[in-house]
């Protein structure tokens, strides 16, 4: 079956330009108007992709990828926000409401068909089992889940992502233009400050402080390192 984007625009003319590239591409297209049916339609059929218009009719973008986050059922497919809004600022607030990719209008189709292919292929799953456990947290990437004392903890793709790839390299210290290369890869709308982003929402997730972090660590001038205790027993 083809994978589903679902796609928020009330300029019909953007939508049908944007629905025939992504169609023509491979991908099945739900197109809305309007944010209020988006959040119900997901969790009976979730979509590969949510591609988002922050300024719409009836609520905003930004509102409804607040929504999907929060949301354990849909939190970890991906968002992409397609929108006039180009403002430094309105980048960085989008990546912290967990966008994983931001894209301006104008835009170039081919561009835009090009950068959800990369989104969706950085969030494919390995074929088969790798789990990292360590006291109590568990890592699972074949699920894409985080569980910390037992309890299932919602992440997005991109916290989640991150995360693995930290824990699976102990001991390394990695600046951020590295994760960045690593995570993210080719999402130009990502910086330094990304990381931090990421990292600070990482820690409130794993760490019993998260002032005072226990496994990823801040290396000052230098990066992060994500340090297992080693007395914790790994699998």
């Amino acid at each position: 079956m083809n994978q589903t984007i679902f796609v928020l625009e009330d300029d019909a003319d953007i939508s049908r330009l944007v629905q025939y590239h992504l169609e023509s591409a491979g991908y099945a297209v739900r197109p809305y108007m309007a944010p209020s049916q988006i959040i119900s339609d997901a969790e009976r059929q979730p979509p590969a992709l949510f591609l988002l218009d922050i300024m719409v009719p009836g609520g905003d973008g930004l509102d409804l990828c607040r929504r999907l986050r929060q949301n354990p059922t849909l939190a970890s497919i991906p968002i992409i926000f397609l929108t006039a809004r180009a403002a430094e600022n309105d980048r960085v607030h989008g990546l912290e409401l967990g966008a994983d990719d931001y894209i301006t209008k104008p835009f170039a189709t081919r561009e835009l068909v090009a950068r959800v292919k990369a989104v969706l292929r950085r969030f494919e799953r390995p074929s088969g089992p790798s789990l990292i456990k360590f006291e109590a947290i568990e890592i699972d990437a074949s699920a894409m889940q985080l569980r910390v004392n037992g309890e299932l903890v919602t992440t997005t793709a991109t916290e989640f992502r991150l995360l693995d790839y930290l824990a699976r390299h102990p001991g390394r210290v990695f600046s951020r233009d590295h994760l960045l290369d690593a995570v993210w890869g080719d999402a130009r709308f990502v910086t330094p400050r990304s990381v931090d982003v990421y990292v600070r929402r990482i820690r409130e997730k794993i760490e019993a402080d998260a002032e005072t972090p226990r496994y990823l660590k801040t290396m000052r001038g230098a990066g992060y390192r994500f340090e297992i205790p080693k007395s914790a027993a790994q699998a």
